[in-house]
């Protein structure tokens, strides 16, 4: 388990302005005022213990729409860990995790999705204490690509979980005069709805994406995301696609069977300003960048969030 305050200090000694700009000092534009993480932070967090079966992890996400759920000590509430959307996919065929299922049990995933979370989660956690100013976490999170930390206390049991969503009213609440073409990531992977889902799986894992936008002839016809595929497991749909009980069968179908269509996009002359109060409304983590119907780049929460910097 790795504090804030620690992970920072590495951040400046070894690190410092590596954030995809250039090399700067980091300079929040929140207010010193505005309090503690516990301000932002959601209190009513969800956590399990280490040896919740995957499955089981897995439908609690779908049902509340995590991303993220902390792994703590049943006792103690004390955390061990954290599991997230793109582990699942790495445990599923997406990564190294995946080797659990081919070498443990034989590629079978019905069998697989019953070992226990421990096995998969992140156990090198970073977290957040809970007296810890807002712009040190938010340091933390974006030199480290971190969509979410949970946060401690003197103890360190759970009180709670702080995700890139939570920082973005001051995004909002700054009304930043940029342009979207100035803070998205260009030269985006994207992939064809012909792809399979472990293959978009693996390029999720391989590459440290959460979303990769789907393309037929250089038009824009979805979205696929780590969380789409986390709940193609979690509904059910999935044990429909088993004869064997391989799940390289599970997930050997096409990415339009489950991506997201009819996909809000904008333009790469559109105000962040105005971007950040869509996503914050629209509740998602992300649009693609549409200039003359070809696609250009992509925006998300955490490229929005350099903005304070």
């Amino acid at each position: 388990m790795k504090r804030v305050a620690n992970v920072k200090r590495e951040s400046i000694d070894h690190v410092k302005g590596r954030l995809d700009r250039g090399p700067r000092e980091f300079k929040t534009r929140i207010r010193k005022d505005e309090g503690t993480i516990m301000e932002i932070a959601n209190t009513k967090v969800v956590v399990m213990p280490p040896t919740t079966t995957i499955m089981s992890l897995v439908k609690t996400m779908v049902q509340y729409g995590y991303r993220r759920i902390p792994v703590a000590d049943p006792g103690t509430n004390r955390i061990q860990g954290i599991v997230t959307s793109v582990d699942i996919i790495d445990f599923l065929g997406g990564g190294d995790k995946h080797k659990l299922v081919e070498e443990k049990y034989d590629n079978n995933l019905l069998i697989a999705i019953n070992e226990e979370v421990k096995e998969i989660m992140e156990k090198d956690v970073v977290v957040a204490h809970f007296d810890d100013d807002i712009e040190d976490v938010l340091y933390v999170m974006l030199e480290h690509g971190l969509g979410g930390i949970p946060v401690v206390d003197d103890e360190d049991c759970v009180m709670g979980i702080v995700a890139e969503r939570d920082f973005m009213r001051y995004v909002v609440e700054l009304n930043v005069d940029g342009l979207v073409q100035d803070y998205m990531t260009r030269d985006v992977m994207a992939v064809e709805p012909k792809i399979s889902i472990e293959k978009a799986s693996e390029t999720m894992v391989k590459n440290g994406f959460r979303r990769l936008p789907v393309i037929k002839e250089g038009i824009l016809i979805g979205i696929i995301t780590a969380t789409d595929i986390v709940r193609y497991l979690g509904s059910g749909e999935v044990f429909g696609k088993l004869i064997t009980g391989n799940v390289h069968e599970a997930f050997s179908c096409p990415i339009k069977n489950i991506m997201t269509r009819n996909v809000l996009s904008v333009s790469p002359d559109e105000s962040v300003g105005i971007v950040a109060r869509l996503m914050v409304e629209k509740r998602v983590g992300g649009f693609p960048v549409i200039s003359d119907g070809e696609l250009h780049g992509i925006i998300t929460e955490r490229d929005l969030l350099k903005t304070l910097v």
